[in-house]
């Protein structure tokens, strides 16, 4: 079994908090190999003392539905102030870090560069430069896997709060490393101690790791859709149900007005190595048809170490796209910036143009060009083989 961050820290780095005051970065969901909350450990660990929770977004109790702001209070369970970081503010403010020694960081990520916990790991690290106090981040597996990379790296003005590093959409970095690329390219001075896991190699998918899975975010529901969230996520920028209000987000996608067999069939005539698509019928919860039935498919992982989660996101745009051209869309939704959220999630204009102009083969040539640069450039930070 792989050894988390928490209990490396706790086993034999017990001295990076020894007679240390602690905020902790986190909420109930991240736990050690045991499944005890990491919170809870590091509230009873000996010779320190936590004083402080921030949490991401969904909250320290990590039950706020995406996107909700999260409110400041104190959390019942420990007794300690829970402080927002998604809500008013994404970053800790300085004054609540500088009666501390260190901040402990411990989030997960689930691999893709659209997810917001590696944008509160960047406010953090940042407040923390600024306090003038130490970063400890915990590290976990990257949970699908550390040499896989997909899509273009990120244009800096398409950087948010949904996508902030410059990182393609599949990065193939734990979050230990993310921190390493963050102090190196933008806060030097930052006082960064990374806690790495034991017993992870680069090519594990989260299966090869003895760990339970546990969601670390409310629909972030398991191995398959974690391994497929870096294409099926790009459907947030569509007006395309992706499942949301269901027990198979980002896994089920359709519109009340699809033929869910039909999509299936040009999805699957396309032949995409380790998932295939099957119809399926669903009324979602939430989001885009709520309430309404939906035509739609299932995705289904073959074989996971083959899946090109980005090409099978594109392939199911271009399937609907193809079959409903009158009635799919790519959302308006912008950030108030006249982005569109689709290019905000793809890191720039480029894929959206390349879908409607039937030029996706030219995106992913250069995919594999800028993927292979971007290996290069983080070899220093990688801390696993």
């Amino acid at each position: 079994m792989v050894k988390l961050g928490i209990d490396v820290l706790l086993t034999q780095e017990r001295h990076l908090i020894a007679q240390k005051r602690l905020a902790l970065v986190s909420n109930y969901t991240m736990t050690d190999a045991r499944l005890v909350p990491v919170i809870d450990r590091l509230q009873a660990a000996r010779n320190a003392r936590l004083v402080r929770l921030f949490g991401p977004e969904h909250g320290v109790l990590n039950a706020t539905r995406e996107g909700e702001p999260v409110k400041t209070g104190v959390d019942a369970h420990s007794g300690l102030p829970a402080v927002s970081l998604y809500g008013d503010k994404k970053a800790p403010e300085v004054d609540l870090l500088r009666d501390l020694d260190a901040v402990v960081i411990d989030l997960a990520d689930i691999g893709s560069r659209y997810y917001t916990n590696p944008s509160t790991l960047y406010y953090t690290l940042q407040a923390a430069e600024q306090a003038g106090i130490q970063a400890i981040v915990l590290d976990r597996p990257n949970p699908i896997g550390g040499v896989a990379r997909e899509g273009h790296v990120l244009d800096p003005a398409y950087q948010s709060f949904v996508g902030m590093l410059p990182v393609p959409i599949r990065h193939g970095l734990t979050f230990g490393e993310e921190a390493l690329l963050i102090r190196d390219r933008f806060l030097p001075t930052v006082d960064l101690v990374v806690v790495p896991t034991e017993g992870w190699e680069r090519h594990m998918l989260f299966p090869d790791t003895g760990l339970q899975f546990v969601p670390p975010s409310p629909n972030t529901t398991g191995f398959a859709m974690t391994l497929l969230y870096p294409g099926t996520c790009l459907f947030e920028g569509t007006n395309i149900s992706l499942g949301r209000g269901t027990p198979y987000p980002f896994t089920w996608l359709g519109a009340p007005w699809a033929d869910g067999h039909a999509v299936a069939a040009w999805f699957n005539q396309q032949h995409l190595p380790g998932v295939i698509a099957r119809p399926v019928y669903f009324t979602p919860a939430r989001s885009w048809y709520a309430g309404e039935l939906v035509s739609g498919v299932a995705l289904h992982i073959v074989d996971a170490q083959r899946v090109h989660a980005l090409k099978t996101g594109v392939t199911l745009i271009q399937a609907f796209l193809s079959l409903y051209p009158d009635q799919f869309r790519f959302g308006s939704e912008d950030d108030g910036t006249s982005r569109p959220f689709f290019d905000l999630l793809a890191g720039g204009p480029t894929l959206r143009e390349a879908i409607l102009s039937g030029s996706t083969d030219a995106y992913f040539t250069e995919e594999a060009r800028q993927c292979a640069a971007f290996t290069n450039n983080v070899a220093p930070y990688l801390l696993y083989t």
